[in-house]
């Protein structure tokens, strides 16, 4: 046993006071477990394999984008050139390829905004939107209404490209026959994805009409999750569904639709399939051009994968930032902690 010496010491007055030093409990060293079989076949299949994988199948091939990109290479040669930051030069001074970046950056400000907010009020109205007295419930038949949202999402993207193609289609298209048919005659020959004013607005309007669904189920996960007492309390309260909606169920869904929005930036950033499908040229004057596009032009038709290969990283570059860009902003606005009920 240790033995604690006391100090004494003599105060004011002759009275004497003893004082016991403060001791810091003992340290026990913690003895490292021999490794074994089942230890060690444990970490290399289930850890060591899927890294192993994912370093081949996901770094590797970002890090021979990146070699091909400080070359010359046509794609259909072995020959390749070392020539540095050339390619990354050009891309910078192409008016083309920058006027593609600024189509992309239109689609990430608003495609994830507009996809969001209509997805939120959908949710809303099929999960706690319905009547103002007694249950909390949705509106009626909100189960309808839910996979009607959802139908959209189980077509593919290259189908909803084609068949919204035909409806903007400025001859016999249903877009233009309902508007003339209401006495429009302005739409009768309307070349929606023709004319560089509405081209970009009907594609958008195209991908919104595509994900609101996914994301409004999406949502209505998360909104399901929220114990019905806290709107009960709210309504008591008197806070209205705007009221509600804000102080509630946002900032209890926040990781819901951060994810959200991650993923519809990222698509924004891409944005091939719809783009290809209604405007395979990109759209007049370029004003639906987005950098995949371009990025295959370059490629398969100018034969040109070294320049290709740089468009690849800016964009990938790009997608990384705009993901660091989502998280810093939620971690600012307080999004990291944790919403006490």
């Amino acid at each position: 046993m240790t033995s604690v010496k006391a100090k004494t010491l003599r105060v004011d007055g002759g009275a004497s006071a003893v004082v016991v030093p403060d001791t810091a409990p003992p340290v026990y060293k913690r003895r490292r477990k021999p490794l074994t079989f089942d230890k060690v076949s444990f970490f290399v299949v289930f850890l060591g394999l899927p890294l192993a994988i994912y370093l081949l199948f996901v770094i590797w091939p970002f890090i021979q984008a990146f070699g091909y990109s400080l070359t010359d290479w046509s794609g259909f040669s072995p020959d390749q050139n070392f020539i540095g930051l050339e390619n990354y030069r050009k891309l910078f001074t192409d008016d083309i390829f920058m006027k593609a970046m600024g189509n992309n950056i239109l689609l990430v400000i608003c495609l994830p905004i507009i996809t969001i907010i209509l997805s939120l009020v959908l949710a809303t109205l099929v999960t706690v939107g319905g009547s103002s007295k007694g249950q909390i419930k949705g509106l009626r038949n909100s189960s309808f209404y839910r996979v009607v949202s959802f139908f959209p999402y189980t077509i593919p993207a290259i189908a909803i490209g084609i068949m919204w193609g035909q409806i903007y289609d400025p001859s016999g298209g249903l877009l233009n026959g309902i508007l003339t048919s209401l006495g429009m005659d302005q739409f009768k020959s309307y070349a929606w994805l023709g004319d560089k004013n509405t081209a970009m607005i009907a594609t958008m309007f195209v991908i919104v009409w595509g994900f609101i669904g996914f994301y409004m189920v999406l949502f209505v996960a998360g909104i399901k999750g929220i114990p019905a007492e806290l709107f009960e309390a709210a309504r008591i309260d008197g806070a209205g569904r705007f009221r509600t909606a804000v102080s509630i169920t946002i900032p209890l869904i926040r990781d819901n639709i951060q994810t959200a929005y991650i993923y519809m930036g990222i698509l924004a950033l891409d944005a091939f399939v719809y783009m290809a499908a209604l405007n395979s040229g990109g759209g007049p004057d370029n004003s639906t051009l987005v950098m995949s596009q371009q990025l295959f032009f370059t490629a398969f038709t100018k034969g040109q994968f070294g320049l290709a290969s740089a468009m690849g990283v800016v964009l990938a570059v790009a997608t990384l930032i705009f993901s660091g860009l989502v998280f810093l902003v939620n971690r600012l606005t307080g999004g990291d902690k944790d919403v006490s009920l």
